[in-house]
C-alpha cells in the first residue's frame, strides 16, 4: 500500500527556477515533496513560455502540478528576508544560477548554501558556472550538436536530423534531481548539505547517448585518419517498412525470433541453412529477406501485423504519432495519460508522470498552482531528522548492499549508478544467460560496454532457477538495502522471488524495477527492445527529416535506429525512485516496490510536445506554438556542422547584425516568430552561405558572443577534447587489466562539493567474487561452497 504522504513526504523544496530546471522540482513533488515555488508579483515569466493552449503555458502548466506557489516582492525586504527563512527551514533549493530568482533577492545559490550548512543547493545552468563556455546559451539543438547525438542522426551522408526537441532537457533534469537527492540523502548521513553547480551540458553528455559508456563504440574516442565522417551507414538494424495505414518497425535479434519470421513469411525455401540463426548472416542477407517483408506487410494494418507477430514470436511495433499514443488504450488503463485540467476551464491529456511505488501511480495530482495561492510557508512540521552517523567527504551509499539483477543498459545504469556512490553491488548473473554487455569482440575478454557499466560490483554466479539457488538469494536478500531487476513482468514472481516473497524475508527492502511498458496494461507482455518502445512512444515518428512520407521505393525518413534512448534516463529515473524508497525505508521502518515504465519515461520526456500535438490533433483551435528556428548549417569542412537557435525577434535581429545585414530584421519574411517558421528554408540558407566559411566552432563562439545560442556538431573523439567538459573534469581515464588501453568514464553525476569522485574498481568476470561472497557474507564453509559450486548452484570465473 502506497504510503499517504508519498516516498518523499518530508522533504521540502523551495523551487526558484526561472523555468529551466521546473521540471526537476515537479519530480520531487510527484514523490511527495513538499514543493513551494516563489514568484514575482504577477507571476513567474515563464507562465508566457510557448507553446500555449488558450492562453495558458503548456510547458509551465505540465512542469508545475503537484506544487504550491507563493509571491514574494523582490523589492520589499521584508520579503528578501521571508525568503531567506523559507531556505533556512528548507532540505533542497533549485536555483537558476544568475538568470534565478536567489539573485533577484539579494543571494545566490553559493551563499545560501554557506549561510545554512544542512541545505543542498542546485544550481542549474546551461553550461555551469565554470569553464571558457560558461556564458554560453543552449537549447535542445545546441545540446544535441554539443553532446554527439546528432552527429550520430540523419542520412548516412548530408544534413543531420535533430532529434525530437524536449529530449535533452528532460534527460537534464532527471539527472538533476538525481544529483539533488544524492547530496540530500548524504546531509542525512553526514549532518552536512552540499552546493551543486549543475550543468546540463554536462549531463546531456553522460545521460542521453554516451559516447563512453554502455554501447559507446570501441573507436569513439580515438581518432583515426581517413574515419569516416558522416552519419553511421548501418541504420536499418531495425528495419521500419509501410504498410497499409502507416509504418512497422521489426527488432528481430534472437534465432527463435527469426524462426518465427520465417514461419510468418511462410518458410521460403532460400533462408531454411541453419546459418541464418546467427544475426551476421541475415544482415548480409537481408536486402533479400527484406522484399519479401515488405511484400507481406504491403496491404495489412499495423494493428493485423502486431497482432500476427506476436502470435508468431516476432519483435514488432507500429511507428505510432503523439495523437495516437495520447489515446492509447494501454496509456489510459494504466493512468500513465490521463484528462486533466491545465488551467481552471482549460482541459487536456497530459502524461502524469513517471512513478509508480507499490503498485499505484505517483504523479500528477493537482494542477500548477496560480501565482500566490499559498503563503510563504511550508507545510506540517519539519521533519526529525536522525543524529548523523557518517563522515563528511565518504561516499553516501557506503554501507548500503545492492543484490543487481539488472540487465543490458537500463538495468546496468541503475547498478552504476549506486556503485559509483559506495554501494556494495553485487552483481548476480547466471552461467548460462550473462549479461547481454558482456558480449565482447573475438578475442576479448571483457567488452568496453561492460566496463564502464559495471565497474565498483561484486561478480556473483548463482543459478536462479534451482531451489538451492533461490535459497542462497533469500539468504543475501535477508541482508541487502535493495534489489534491482529490469526482466519482462513476472519474471520475478516466477522465480519465486516477487516483492511479497522479499519482503516476507525483509520487511526493509526496497525492490526498484523497470521494463518496457511497465507490469500491467494491455501492452505490459509485449517484447520491448528499445527501438520497438519508440517506435510505439512516438520518438521514432518524431524523429524524422520531415520527408516521412517519401514515396518512390526511398528509404523512409525516421533516424532513431543509431540511439539508445530512452535506456541511460531509464536508469537514472528507476534510481530516483529507488533512492526515495530507501530514504522512507529509513524513515519509517518500512520498504518499498517501485517501478518503472520505458515507455512512460518516453512520453514524459516529451510531455510538452505531446500535449501540444494531441490539442493540434483534436482540432483545438486555441494553441499558439513555439516559433523558435532551429537550424543545422553547413560549415567549412568536411561534414563539418553548427547548429544555430533563434527564438525570438531580437535573436534574430543579433545574427542579422553579426552577418552584417541589418536589414534582415525588418524583411517581412523574417520579421515575426511565425513569418521566420513559414520562411525557414531561406533563413536557413541566408545563414549557411556565412557558416559556409568558417569552422563550426568559430562559427559557434561568434554567435554566441552575439546572444545567439550556437554550437558546433561535436563527435566522439570531439568530446575528450572539448574544452567546457575538459575544464569541468567530467571525464577520467579509467583502467582495467582485460582492456588494453584507459577508457574516458564519468567522475559523478555532478561536481559535488561533500562527495569524493567516483572509484575505478575494475568491472568483475562473472562469478569473480563467489567464493568471498559465501565466505563473508552469508558464513558458508568451504565445503559448503564446494559442494553448491559442484551442483551448478554456484559458479565462479575460473569455469567451477
Amino acid at each position: 500500500m502506497q504510503m499517504v504522504d508519498g516516498l518523499l513526504g518530508a522533504v521540502r523544496v523551495l523551487d526558484l527556477s526561472n523555468g529551466v530546471a521546473d521540471t526537476v522540482s515537479r519530480l520531487f513533488a510527484d514523490l511527495g515533496a513538499d514543493v513551494l515555488k516563489v514568484e514575482f508579483p504577477g507571476g513567474s515569466p515563464a507562465r508566457d513560455e510557448a507553446p500555449t493552449l488558450a492562453g495558458v503555458s503548456i510547458p509551465f502548466a505540465v512542469h508545475n502540478a503537484n506544487k504550491r506557489s507563493t509571491v514574494l516582492d523582490p523589492l520589499e525586504d521584508s520579503d528578501c528576508y521571508r525568503l531567506l527563512d523559507l531556505a533556512a527551514e528548507a532540505d533542497i533549493v533549485v536555483d537558476s544560477g544568475p538568470d534565478g530568482l536567489a539573485a533577484v533577492y539579494g543571494t545566490s545559490g553559493p551563499e545560501l548554501a554557506a549561510r545554512n550548512q544542512h541545505l543542498v543547493v542546485l544550481s542549474v545552468t546551461d553550461f555551469g558556472a565554470t569553464g571558457p563556455r560558461s556564458s554560453w546559451q543552449a537549447t535542445d539543438p545546441v545540446l544535441y550538436a554539443m553532446s554527439g547525438a546528432l552527429s550520430r542522426s540523419g542520412p548516412t551522408s548530408g544534413t543531420p536530423v535533430l532529434p525530437p526537441d524536449g529530449i535533452a532537457s528532460a534527460t537534464a533534469a532527471v539527472q538533476a534531481a538525481w544529483a539533488a537527492l544524492v547530496a540530500y540523502y548524504n546531509r542525512l548521513r553526514c549532518g552536512i548539505g552540499d552546493y551543486i553547480d549543475f550543468s546540463r551540458f554536462d549531463a546531456v553528455v553522460m545521460a542521453l547517448d554516451p559516447a563512453f559508456g554502455a554501447h559507446g563504440q570501441v573507436a569513439a574516442g580515438i581518432r583515426r585518419t581517413g574515419q569516416w565522417r558522416g552519419r553511421p551507414k548501418n541504420q536499418d538494424a531495425y528495419p521500419i517498412y509501410p504498410c497499409k495505414d502507416g509504418y512497422v518497425r521489426l527488432c528481430v535479434m534472437a534465432p527463435r525470433q527469426w524462426r518465427g519470421l520465417r514461419r510468418w513469411l511462410g518458410e521460403p525455401e532460400d533462408f531454411q541453412d541453419p546459418k541464418y540463426d546467427v544475426i551476421g548472416a541475415r544482415f548480409a542477407a537481408w536486402p533479400q529477406i527484406s522484399a519479401l517483408v515488405e511484400a507481406l506487410f504491403a496491404g495489412q494494418t499495423r494493428g493485423e501485423l502486431v497482432t500476427a507477430g506476436q502470435a508468431h514470436g516476432v519483435p514488432i511495433e507500429a511507428v505510432l504519432t503523439p495523437a495516437e499514443i495520447l489515446a492509447s488504450e494501454h496509456f489510459e488503463a494504466v493512468g500513465a495519460i490521463i484528462d486533466t485540467e491545465l488551467a481552471p476551464n482549460v482541459r487536456a491529456r497530459v502524461p502524469s508522470g513517471y512513478f509508480v511505488v507499490d503498485g499505484r501511480r505517483a504523479g500528477l495530482r493537482t494542477p500548477a498552482p496560480d501565482a500566490g495561492d499559498d503563503g510563504p510557508y511550508w507545510q506540517g512540521s519539519p521533519s526529525v531528522v536522525p543524529s548523523p552517523s557518517g563522515r563528511v567527504g565518504d561516499y553516501p551509499f557506503a554501507g548500503l548492499r545492492i543484490l543487481d539483477l539488472g540487465i543490458i543498459v537500463a538495468g546496468g545504469e541503475l547498478s552504476r549508478l549506486f556503485g559509483d556512490l559506495g554501494a556494495e553491488v553485487i552483481k548476480v548473473e547466471s552461467a548460462d544467460y550473462p549479461d547481454g554487455l558482456r558480449q565482447a569482440r573475438v578475442g576479448e575478454a571483457m567488452s568496453e560496454s561492460f566496463a564502464w557499466t559495471h565497474r565498483n560490483q561484486l561478480g556473483f554466479g548463482l543459478d536462479l532457477r534451482s531451489d538451492q539457488g533461490k535459497a542462497v538469494f533469500g539468504r543475501l536478500a535477508a541482508g541487502a538495502d535493495a534489489v534491482f531487476a529490469n526482466f519482462k513482468p513476472g519474471t520475478l514472481a516466477a522465480l519465486g522471488l516477487s516483492y511479497d516473497k522479499l519482503r516476507a524475508a525483509n520487511p526493509r527492502i526496497v525492490l526498484a524495477e523497470s521494463s518496457a511498458y511497465g507490469d500491467s496494461g494491455p501492452w505490459s507482455t509485449r517484447m520491448g527492445y528499445g527501438p520497438l518502445v519508440r517506435a510505439a512512444t512516438g520518438v521514432t515518428r518524431l524523429w524524422t527529416s520531415g520527408d516521412a512520407d517519401a514515396g518512390g521505393g526511398a528509404r523512409h525518413a525516421f533516424y532513431d535506429a543509431t540511439t539508445i534512448f530512452p535506456d541511460h534516463v531509464v536508469g537514472r529515473v528507476t534510481a530516483i525512485a529507488a533512492l526515495a524508497a530507501l530514504i522512507h525505508r529509513d524513515r519509517t521502518g518500512s520498504g518499498a516496490h517501485v517501478h518503472i515504465s520505458q515507455a512512460e519515461v518516453v512520453v514524459n520526456q516529451l510531455d510538452t510536445l505531446f500535449v501540444t500535438q494531441g490539442a493540434l490533433a483534436a482540432g483545438n483551435t486555441r494553441v499558439r506554438e513555439d516559433t523558435g528556428v532551429h537550424a543545422v548549417c553547413p560549415c567549412a569542412g568536411d561534414d563539418e556542422w553548427c547548429v544555430v537557435s533563434i527564438r525570438t525577434d531580437h535573436e534574430w535581429s543579433c545574427v542579422a547584425a553579426l552577418l552584417d545585414h541589418p536589414g534582415w530584421a525588418g524583411d517581412p519574411r523574417f520579421g515575426t516568430g511565425e513569418s521566420r517558421v513559414q520562411n525557414k528554408r531561406d533563413l536557413v540558407e541566408l545563414v549557411s552561405a556565412w557558416t559556409r566559411t568558417r569552422t563550426p566552432q568559430r562559427a559557434a563562439e561568434l554567435l554566441q558572443a552575439s546572444g545567439v545560442p550556437a554550437a558546433p556538431m561535436n563527435r566522439a573523439p570531439d568530446l575528450r577534447e572539448d574544452p567546457q567538459l575538459t575544464a569541468r573534469h567530467v571525464y577520467a581515464e579509467m583502467v582495467h587489466p582485460l582492456i588494453d588501453r584507459p577508457l574516458p568514464a564519468e567522475t559523478g553525476p555532478a561536481p559535488f562539493r561533500n562527495i569524493p569522485p567516483a572509484p575505478q574498481r575494475p568491472a568483475p568476470m562473472a562469478g569473480e567474487n563467489t567464493t568471498e561472497i559465501c565466505r563473508n557474507l552469508l558464513g558458508m564453509s568451504a565445503a559448503e561452497t564446494e559442494r553448491l559450486i559442484g551442483d551448478h548452484v554456484l559458479f565462479t570465473a575460473d569455469g567451477r
